[in-house]
């Protein structure tokens, strides 16, 4: 059985999250040794300086819930929240633009964001609640063809998280050349799940319930 920690990016997103929240779950991550904290971009300054001297990573939204802010407001989020610490960013691609079939701009909007952090890892939420199939694999390609790192599933604030139906669809458009990976987030609970997910070739697991899935328990989080 692989190291379930090793996967989790232990994660607090919600608008209600306060500092001493964050201070908690950096303080949890370093006793469970996950792989990194995902918090907001006003956090990140504060999840490094709670990380220092540990080998856990920063991780940082961009765009966050929607995806809808302007490119130019993607990019300087991202650049604020490498500049205060962040190793990681997850940034939700633009949906609208998307559904509007303006294929260019979404990879643009991509794009954008990963010519600042080129050694940085960028992984793009394609929010797979509102795509159909064929667009769930149509969208994977085009966060393919922008140079993104990663493909995630979703933000945890959309109708619905990760499916094993999404990662399936997901790994369809990874052609063996392509160097991408997914993380699924969203829904994801107990061991069980989390280990359907990494056998399914996942590489990230996004959860708020971490401490529950490491301890083999269930936790009634909505992330």
């Amino acid at each position: 059985m692989p190291s379930l920690n090793n996967y989790i990016d232990h994660t607090l997103l919600k608008p209600t999250a306060s500092r001493n929240d964050i201070i908690a779950l950096c303080k949890e991550a370093k006793e469970y040794q996950f792989h990194s904290v995902c918090v907001n971009s006003c956090y990140v300054g504060l999840a490094k300086s709670e990380l220092s001297g540990s080998s856990i990573r920063v991780c940082s939204v961009v765009g966050f819930p929607l995806g809808a802010m302007n490119t130019v407001a993607k990019v300087e989020e991202a650049r604020r929240a490498i500049h205060d610490g962040a190793h990681e960013i997850d940034m939700v691609f633009n949906i609208g633009f998307f559904k509007s079939q303006d294929y260019q701009a979404v990879i643009n909007d991509i794009s954008e964001v990963k010519k600042l952090m080129p050694h940085a890892i960028l992984k793009v939420i394609i929010e797979t609640c509102y795509l159909k199939d064929f667009e769930i694999t149509k969208a994977s390609e085009l966060v393919i063809k922008a140079g993104a790192d990663f493909i995630k599933t979703s933000t945890g604030f959309g109708s619905r998280g990760a499916s094993i139906q999404d990662i399936e669809l997901i790994k369809k458009a990874i052609q063996p050349k392509d160097k991408v990976k997914i993380k699924a987030s969203g829904g994801i609970r107990d061991p069980k799940t989390a280990l359907e997910y990494i056998t399914l070739g996942v590489d990230r697991l996004g959860t708020s319930s971490g401490i529950a899935i490491v301890s083999n328990q269930i936790s009634n989080s909505d992330y």
